[in-house]
């Protein structure tokens, strides 16, 4: 499921007047079963280049081509309807889901037994991981993740990013991941696409051939692959700091 982006432009217009320019004369070609990763600073058009792409925007000007296929998309931040429980906030994007898939996409995400809670009753990181699910359960074609971790402790951060990564290599789908981390790039994607300026341009792609499952044991040697970018790392208690 290719994803060919031509000439798109999109404009946003100010509150005192005038438009702000996220894209213009913008391309960028994303081959089918594939795993990309757009990584940028904050405010630098990666989520409305995800929204474009599943249509919650329309573009100003230029073209988006997508095959025909099933769309699953995990945004920011968990947007779980908080008077339906964790199986119906699935069901609703997976109607035909029978009771067997439903625990198996729970169980995928560690989510055993939680099916009838509601979202109030969640941490964070267990609405991330119901998110997660619920784009896994229409068994999309182009599954698109807007910043999946922000806002997560590290060591959760961690794991997620473990269990994601496992769900991606056992699904054969093409994926887009906004995110302004470095680590969750080069662990995830198949190629990093590095977007700066304003408007938004691509500045570097970066593919990286290694195998996902021995990517946590070379980080090190991932991130000198793009050294001009800043990447998280820890410090001697754990805590992430940037470089």
């Amino acid at each position: 499921m290719a994803i060919e982006i031509s000439g798109l432009a999109k404009n946003f217009a100010r509150a005192g007047g005038g438009v702000r320019e996220v894209f213009r004369d913008f391309s960028l070609t994303l081959g089918g079963g594939r795993v990309a990763a757009l990584l940028g600073p904050s405010g630098g058009g990666k989520s409305t280049l995800l929204r474009l792409i599943a249509g919650l925007e329309m573009p100003t000007g230029g073209s988006i081509a997508l095959p025909i296929g099933r769309i699953g998309m995990a945004f920011q931040e968990p947007r779980l309807l908080p008077w339906r429980s964790v199986a119906d906030n699935l069901r609703l994007a997976a109607p035909g889901l029978t009771d067997e898939a439903l625990n198996a996409s729970l169980a995928a995400f560690e989510l055993d037994g939680r099916g009838g809670d509601y979202p109030g009753q969640l941490s964070l990181g267990l609405a991330r991981r119901v998110a997660l699910a619920r784009a896994f359960a229409v068994e999309p074609d182009l599954l698109l993740l807007d910043e999946p971790f922000a806002s997560l402790d590290l060591g959760l951060h961690r794991r997620l990013r473990t269990l994601l990564a496992q769900r991606i290599s056992a699904k054969r789908m093409t994926v887009l991941i906004a995110t302004h981390d470095l680590d969750d790039a080069l662990l995830l994607a198949d190629e990093v696409i590095f977007l700066g300026g304003a408007p938004a341009q691509v500045k570097r792609r970066l593919t990286i051939d290694m195998p996902r499952e021995t990517r946590d044991e070379n980080l090190t040697k991932l991130r000198e692959l793009a050294p001009f970018y800043p990447s998280s790392r820890e410090d001697d208690d754990g805590n992430s700091i940037a470089s």
